[in-house]
């Protein structure tokens, strides 16, 4: 509602507005003549209507009109899309595009995003940023005042603007995708709503700009996330480890294709965080079993994405893989390092990936601890019932 309003308006603020007063004419028009066939299309057509109307008693009506002149026939609507600088096919990649503006910092362009055209909430993204709620909540309003301030107009970028906002709308997309992977809180471990909205902006964005290899290497990435998504737990809702997983499950096809996809984006020049990423991702996909994963290949690429993108999460992912090519004690070192560094503090996998090193090292208390630790940092009810599974398993029976 609000990416299509927003098509009408050129304002986001003014979009906010008409479309919380299309909720309010639901809430009583509804309740007397009941819920329409199609609700989403009446409030859309309520929320554009009404942001026209309250655009014409603007005092730049003049100069608004000739582009809110908007008739819902297709006829119209195929007018006004063919001359956008751009013809973005959807409504949400086109307000994505729009709000990743290089005038707000990346942060301020990602949370904002996440926010207003992907409905993730603040906690959530806050948790993604690895910042506390009430500061998240802070740069989220900071970035919309900037944007009033500066009057940045809520326009498709030009075709040569495109490459400048393409990192930040791959990290919205990632995100998006992440915080339905493995939701950070509810009883169900994946949120199906916004992994398939994130899958179906990324299959919209690659051929939007095939000659962008990191586009095709974020599709390949989900891809792989997505082909093994229906074993990640059991029938109970218990979160499997991916060497508990019944690899004859995943789907091949999505497999295959996320290969095609990193092979091309590889061909294209030195890769980005996104292709490496699922580089690695594939190469989990492709073994045929967990103990025939091809551990020193993926540190390797972990070595290569932790140059191209020194982030502390990275470091945490790549001593697993430090843990299965030269064992828990070289890894656990690392992970001392991460705590010691302060940046993941408040991360639930820090010390998750702690305890499982102290107990393969067979120091049991102190992985009890760990466990403890990540147990109170998870809001996840699957999550939460696998690490007090695994707490239980540490201690003396």
């Amino acid at each position: 509602m609000l990416a299509a309003t927003v098509r009408v308006t050129r304002d986001l603020d003014a979009a906010e507005e008409a479309v919380q007063d299309a909720y309010v004419q639901a809430l009583t028009r509804w309740a007397r003549d009941g819920v329409p066939a199609k609700p989403g299309a009446w409030l859309t057509t309520v929320a554009r209507r009404t942001a026209l109307n309250n655009l014409r008693r603007q005092r730049t009506l003049r100069a608004k009109l000739p582009l809110l002149l908007i008739d819902d026939s297709p006829g119209v609507e195929a007018a006004v899309l063919s001359d956008d600088p751009v013809s973005i096919p959807d409504d949400r990649l086109r307000l994505v595009f729009t709000c990743c503006h290089p005038a707000l910092s990346r942060e301020a362009q990602v949370a904002l995003t996440l926010r207003l055209v992907c409905g993730v909430s603040t906690p959530d993204i806050a948790h993604a940023f690895l910042v506390s709620e009430p500061t998240m909540a802070a740069r989220i309003t900071r970035a919309k005042k900037k944007i009033a301030s500066a009057r940045i107009p809520y326009a498709v970028p030009a075709a040569a603007d495109l490459p400048a906002r393409v990192d930040a709308v791959l990290t919205v997309i990632h995100l998006l995708y992440a915080t339905g992977h493995t939701a950070h809180s509810g009883e169900n471990l994946v949120r199906d709503e916004l992994t398939e909205r994130a899958l179906d902006l990324a299959r919209m964005l690659r051929p939007l700009l095939p000659s962008e290899p990191e586009t095709a290497g974020l599709l390949a990435l989900l891809l792989v996330h997505q082909a093994r998504r229906a074993t990640r737990t059991d029938a109970d809702g218990r979160l499997l480890r991916l060497e508990e997983q019944d690899r004859s499950a995943w789907d091949r096809a999505l497999i295959a294709e996320a290969d095609r996809l990193v092979v091309g984006a590889l061909r294209a020049g030195p890769p980005g965080r996104f292709t490496l990423q699922a580089a690695i991702a594939a190469l989990h996909a492709q073994a045929p079993s967990y103990a025939e994963t091809d551990w020193p290949q993926i540190l390797a690429l972990y070595d290569e994405l932790l140059r191209r993108w020194p982030s502390p999460v990275v470091a945490l992912n790549r001593a697993v893989a430090v843990s299965m090519v030269d064992g828990p004690a070289a890894a656990l070192r690392d992970v001392e390092r991460l705590e010691e560094d302060g940046r993941l503090a408040g991360y639930r996998y820090l010390p998750a990936t702690k305890a499982d090193l102290l107990s393969r090292l067979g120091r049991h208390a102190e992985a009890a601890a760990a466990y403890r630790a990540a147990l109170a940092l998870s809001d996840n009810a699957a999550e939460q019932e696998f690490l007090q599974d695994r707490l239980s398993r540490t201690l003396p029976p």
